[in-house]
């Protein structure tokens, strides 16, 4: 017996079709809302072929084109709002269609966003930009982080996340309507440590995937996890994130998923950067997003406003954006004199 009623999607790229079919599972109707009708085509055909092909999804999943299509489809019994837009998508999305969002947010229902992604222009993490637009609901707005695999998560593999926010009854609701006997999340009010991680290691996915590419292995990908993990402690500092909060799912969980699982797509685009292929080239090859090219931009930035120690971030900078070869940046990263921590 399904608990909710209808729940609404935004986006329909792998995680939020992803997060779709764990919905499905406690509520009678799962709406999607697409921009494209090819998307739209596939979804009514039972499979998103072009995120997830050969993955089925049930038929409490729908797609909307339009808002009145979804209006139609909801009937007003909507519980809960997912965004699965990338963060590069928040602020163009929203300016436009803020008042739909807010028609539904008005009601008290939570709002769940799966972006991993700092605003390369703003330098914002995005519950700063959701704030703009959705400030007087802040108490709603939750974020979703932590390893999982699209395809996993289809496949019913036990998956387990954090869900940050400001509300404890919020987090809870939105944790109870998220719960599945293979999906689980673990509410925290960490906003910004949970976005950190949930950003920061995609860049440092693409350094796993340079290294695989480069014919390294095992012991080179653990010690780039490790020294990985002390520079977003640092990046953490700067926003007041809870050192805790790296070592769980968003953090080190996440990390070690998407540096080392051949499904992630940021390491995947490592391993072509490592065949001497331009990023530019590899994005436009791919309709799905690779966060961590703009994320390392934006690492780069922030490391330099607040001065924050971060060599390897930075030599990812040096290789997506300005041509250094990435055999060049792990000798200088083994050049790099042996310090203790802090100095």
């Amino acid at each position: 017996m399904k608990q909710f009623q209808t729940a609404v999607v935004l986006g329909a790229g792998a995680f939020g079709t992803s997060v779709a079919f764990v919905l499905a599972q406690n509520f009678k109707r799962v709406v999607i809302k697409v921009r494209s009708q090819d998307i739209y085509d596939e979804i009514k055909r039972g499979e998103n072929t072009t995120y997830l092909p050969g993955q089925a999804i049930p038929a409490e999943i729908v797609p909307a084109l339009t808002w009145e299509e979804l209006h139609k489809l909801t009937q007003g019994e909507v519980e809960l709002v997912v965004s699965g837009l990338p963060t590069s998508a928040i602020r163009p999305f929203f300016r436009e269609n803020v008042g739909e969002i807010k028609k539904f947010l008005s009601k008290g229902i939570p709002f769940v966003s799966l972006a991993k992604g700092i605003d390369t222009e703003t330098l914002e993490l995005p519950d700063d930009m959701f704030a703009d637009y959705l400030g007087e609901y802040e108490d709603q707005l939750t974020y979703l982080s932590g390893p999982s695999f699209a395809k996993e998560i289809l496949d019913k593999q036990i998956t387990l996340v954090s869900l940050a926010g400001r509300s404890r009854a919020t987090l809870l609701k939105a944790s109870d309507m998220l719960h599945t006997d293979f999906f689980k999340c673990f509410p925290t009010y960490d906003v910004k440590g949970v976005l950190l991680g949930g950003a920061l290691k995609n860049v440092l996915a693409i350094a796993g995937g340079i290294i695989e590419g480069l014919g390294y292995n095992h012991n080179t990908r653990a010690a780039m996890i490790t020294r990985g993990i002390v520079e977003m402690l640092r990046y953490g500092v700067v926003f007041n994130a809870r050192p805790e909060t790296f070592y769980g799912f968003s953090g080190m969980g996440d990390l070690i998923l998407t540096s080392t699982g051949e499904l992630s797509r940021n390491k995947q685009f490592g391993i072509e950067i490592a065949k001497g292929r331009k990023p530019e080239e590899i994005i436009k090859s791919t309709r799905s997003v690779v966060e961590g090219y703009k994320t390392t931009k934006a690492a780069f930035e922030l490391a330099q406003k607040y001065e924050i120690r971060a060599r390897l971030f930075q030599g990812m900078y040096m290789v997506l954006y300005k041509d250094m070869a990435p055999a060049d940046l792990i000798g200088e990263l083994m050049k790099m004199p042996a310090k203790f921590d802090g100095e």
